[in-house]
């Protein structure tokens, strides 16, 4: 007797649209994800694959700032290339999209209104932080952008020269 196939959704990680596609974009959740798919259809299982560029955020707007354009010509660019370079790999989404579309802000605040009616979610107030320059909240808070030890810092202190910023302990590769 057949078995009857199963419906599976893969739902692969969105890539921010702040710059163009990386290896990370790949080796983390693309290859997995494509393999997976693949393997179910290869079974005759019913896969929707699905993924789209993150045009939200900081990442974004940090981005888009840096180069002088705005956040939405930016995701533009960067969602072809990637989408582009998806389609050159072979990759085989079923549906590759954005957040900034009409119907993903639909099924987003759909199941969002489900979860809070069902009681999944609770409403709270939580204080963030903001840069005063530009008025714009900051991500993760104030934490390790205003610290001197996010990634960024790191990398533009050793662009200088300098080691860790003044109080910042660090660890080798090998302490790890």
């Amino acid at each position: 007797m057949a078995e009857t196939p199963q419906k599976i959704l893969v739902a692969v990680a969105w890539p921010y649209a702040s710059g163009p596609r990386h290896l990370g974009h790949v080796a983390g959740p693309g290859v997995p994800s494509d393999v997976f798919a693949r393997y179910h259809r290869l079974k005759g299982n019913d896969v929707l694959m699905v993924s789209g560029t993150d045009e939200h955020g900081t990442p974004v707007m940090v981005s888009a700032d840096r180069e002088g354009v705005t956040p939405r010509e930016l995701a533009d660019r960067n969602n072809a290339l990637i989408l582009d370079d998806y389609v050159r790999l072979g990759m085989t989404y079923d549906c590759f999209t954005r957040t900034t579309t009409r119907n993903h802000y639909a099924v987003v605040q759909n199941m969002f209104r489900t979860l809070y009616e069902q009681g999944f979610l609770l409403e709270q107030t939580a204080l963030g932080a903001i840069a005063p320059a530009t008025g714009r909240t900051r991500r993760h808070g104030c934490g390790r952008w205003c610290s001197g030890r996010g990634r960024s810092a790191r990398a533009r202190r050793s662009a200088r020269g300098g080691g860790a910023a003044p109080g910042v302990r660090t660890r080798s590769r090998a302490g790890r």
